[in-house]
């Protein structure tokens, strides 16, 4: 038996506490990173957009006894901002005034914390109505034809469509055209894969096979969303049934947690696991190693060496 330690010990609550708490910490950072992103590039300019036309639309809907303190701006206000050497003396004092009203705004808006709040309100009131404008037969070929035309500027278009992958991958409508959950046998006969169907393959490839043929695609652990793309006849395809959701989480916990297991408590087939076998009798699915297992490994490679 290894003798514990209190640096043992340590290094292994305090690994175990950052695989917890890590994913978490991470999560909200990020999505602060994007409020404070949308909140300084976004709600920022709109806020001093519509500054701008307060200060425009004011004068013209109240009377001169009725106006905002902020909006009224006295002489001593105007030789002191000619005094300041800010403005050039041939700029007319109705332009100053105009420069002063916005800065008062300003002020009075930094002073009020909930009116920054109008800009996110409105980004996301703007955002809302792009969908709905952008989601009809005319709003999309109008939105296509810019997309094309913006896709021929260098350097744009060589970011642009990743960047339109992963914002479709998150955020899209679509789902990815995963049909069933499927084992084959790859990449070599003996060696079984979860793989999901996702529809028939290329005619050539049927022609050249002479066999009906189905692609597959082959999920690699951690990230299932990167892999690669097989095709197999589809007498060679084991049907499972089981969710394309459990897949994903068997493949992304590196087998840790199946359908049967899925708190990855116990080591599988040693403690009554039934493991996963075809409706005609085919191949089983085995759980590679059970979640006791593989915390024992992570443990052991937190604990340090008895030897060194």
């Amino acid at each position: 038996m290894h003798r514990k330690t209190f640096e043992g010990d340590f290094k292994k609550f305090f690994g175990r506490g950052l695989a917890i708490l890590l994913p978490s910490i991470l999560t909200l950072w990020i999505l602060w990173q994007a409020f404070v992103f949308v909140f300084s590039n976004v709600a920022g300019p709109i806020n001093a957009g519509t500054r701008s036309a307060i200060v425009w639309i004011v004068p013209l809907v109240m009377g001169d006894e009725s106006l905002p303190e902020w909006f009224v701006v006295s002489h001593e206000d105007l030789a002191q901002a000619r005094q300041s050497g800010d403005y050039r003396p041939s700029i007319s004092d109705t332009l100053i005034e105009n420069d002063l009203r916005k800065q008062f705004l300003a002020q009075y808006w930094q002073d009020r914390w909930y009116l920054n709040l109008t800009g996110l309100f409105l980004a996301i009131l703007l955002i809302y109505l792009a969908g709905v404008l952008l989601s009809n037969f005319l709003g999309k070929r109008l939105y296509s034809s810019l997309e094309r035309l913006i896709s021929r500027i260098p350097g744009f278009k060589q970011v642009y469509p990743h960047v339109k992958q992963v914002v479709e991958l998150v955020l899209g409508e679509n789902k990815m055209a995963f049909r069933d959950v499927v084992l084959v046998e790859y990449p070599s006969p003996g060696i079984w894969t979860v793989g999901f169907l996702t529809g028939t393959s290329i005619s050539q490839i049927e022609t050249r096979v002479g066999a009906p043929i189905s692609s597959v695609f082959i999920p690699t652990s951690p990230t299932p969303f990167t892999g690669f793309t097989i095709n197999v006849a589809r007498t060679k395809i084991v049907h499972l049934d089981i969710s394309v959701e459990q897949a994903l989480r068997f493949v992304i916990t590196a087998g840790v947690l199946t359908p049967e297991n899925p708190t990855g408590e116990g080591s599988g087939e040693g403690e009554g696991g039934s493991g996963l076998v075809d409706a005609s009798g085919g191949p089983r699915m085995i759980q590679a190693q059970g979640g006791r297992d593989a915390r024992d490994a992570i443990e052991r490679a937190i604990e340090p060496d008895p030897e060194g």
